[in-house]
């Protein structure tokens, strides 16, 4: 099995844990919210607000990898990177774009895996111990974002 098959299967494996969202809104919008969710969606999905959030995204990460050592995943068919320079970290976060593939980070030692979607306002984080959750949510506050917990199926 290669390094990449791998990494796939662990991240199977960690998809199936709990998970909160890392967000730029407090809590999930419901259904059938008379606000304009998917407009506001649009407005920050767009340059130069995209790249902002992700650098806030990136930040977070960056903070994160002070403590955990990362296993990040940024295409197809290419090897996990360990512990990539911030530069390289940054880069990975940032263009996941439209045009690209999510980012994946995993961190071993802890069991916890952060995704990033082509299209999406929030990072999702699986797997967190209470510890994490307390870690992640202030460097999340520190960057005017949010971390909160969905209801899970």
């Amino acid at each position: 099995m290669t390094g990449a098959e791998a990494f796939e299967d662990k991240l199977e494996e960690l998809l199936q844990l709990p998970y909160w969202v890392i967000d730029i809104l407090p809590e999930q919008v419901p259904p059938d919210s008379p606000g304009q969710f998917f407009a506001v969606e649009r407005y920050y999905l767009q340059s130069p607000r995209v790249e902002e959030l992700r650098r806030k995204f990136a930040d977070i990460l960056l903070k994160l990898n002070c403590y955990y050592d990362f296993e990040v995943f940024a295409g197809p068919g290419g090897a996990p990177l360990h512990d990539p320079d911030p530069e390289k970290l940054v880069r990975s976060v940032i263009i996941a774009g439209p045009e690209e593939d999510p980012v994946s980070i995993m961190i071993l030692s802890e069991n916890v895996l952060i995704t990033i979607g082509k299209d999406d306002t929030y990072m999702t984080a699986y797997g967190l111990t209470s510890g994490m959750r307390d870690l992640i949510g202030k460097l999340a506050g520190a960057e005017g974002l949010f971390l909160w917990q969905p209801p899970q199926d």
